[in-house]
This record gives structure tokens, C-alpha cells and sequence, in this order.
């Protein structure tokens, strides 16, 4: 940075020893230490504005240059005009209706058994209705629904 060589720092040095003293020399070395990291601070802190501030301008004109290309690769991968009627043609002439998703519908022809309108419910029988006489007696000559597991009792 300042080119100081080996001699030079050398006669610095004997000059501070002389005129500071030996006595307040490690005051003067720290304060001197503190000055010179302030200053590399505020010198990186600068360097890191610049730099961004160059990446900033390399970027706008990196848009620029991706712009213009950009433009260029549509104006020759553009269709002419003929190519651009001819596939408005074809496309209204594909797309009569509204476009589809999912599979086409199915149609079904009624069969002797079906209405048009469609099948038939099923027929819903009535519930049959046992007295209460009549349903303990079906209880009593029931089987049991399971046995239990040996060891083990239901009574407490």
C-alpha cells in the first residue's frame, strides 16, 4: 500500500523510541493500532458500495443485452402472416365448441328392463314386526353367539 520497506520501518521505529519514549511506546502502539483498523474499516466498507454498485450496473446491462436477445429469437422464430392465418383457420375449424377435460361422456341405451329415465329403485320391503312374545321365544331357542375363552367368566 505505502511501499515501506524493511530499512525505512526500521528508522521509524528508532525515531518513535527516541521521541515517545520507551516508557508510553505500548500506549502509542495500541492507539495507533486502533486509528489503522478504523481506517481499514471504512476503506472496506467503501470497497464493499463499490462493489456492489459495479454488480449492479453489470446486471442491468446483462438485462439488457438477455432483453435484446430475447427480442430477436421471437422475431425469427415468429410465424410469417401466412403461417399465422393458416393456424387461426385450423384452430377454428378444430375447436367448434368448448374445450373438453376428462373423458368423454358414455351412452347408454335403455335395455327392455330399464325406463329411459333411467333403472328402477329396487323395491323396498316393509320390516317385519314380531310381538314381544313371539321375540322371546326366538331368544330362547337361539344358540349362543359365542363361547368364552377358558379362564376367563363374565360373572364378576
Amino acid at each position: 500500500m505505502f511501499d515501506i520497506g524493511a530499512l525505512e520501518l526500521f528508522v521509524i521505529v528508532i525515531v518513535a523510541v527516541v521521541v515517545i519514549g520507551p516508557k508510553d511506546m505500548p500506549l502509542a502502539m495500541r492507539t495507533a493500532g486502533r486509528w489503522i483498523g478504523k481506517v481499514r474499516r471504512v476503506s472496506a466498507h467503501f470497497r464493499t458500495g463499490v462493489d456492489a454498485m459495479v454488480r449492479e450496473a453489470e446486471l442491468e446491462d446483462m438485462e439488457k443485452e438477455w432483453k435484446a436477445r430475447n427480442e430477436e429469437i421471437m422475431r425469427k422464430s415468429a410465424p410469417s402472416s401466412s403461417d399465422a392465418d393458416s393456424v387461426a383457420d385450423m384452430k377454428a375449424t378444430t375447436m367448434t365448441g368448448p374445450a373438453m377435460t376428462g373423458p368423454p361422456p358414455v351412452e347408454t341405451t335403455p335395455t327392455n328392463s330399464e325406463s329411459p329415465a333411467g333403472p328402477t329403485p329396487a323395491k323396498i320391503e316393509p320390516a317385519k314386526v314380531q310381538s314381544p312374545t313371539a321375540q322371546a321365544a326366538s331368544e330362547q331357542t337361539s344358540p349362543p353367539a359365542a363361547a368364552s375363552a377358558p379362564g376367563f367368566d363374565d360373572k364378576p
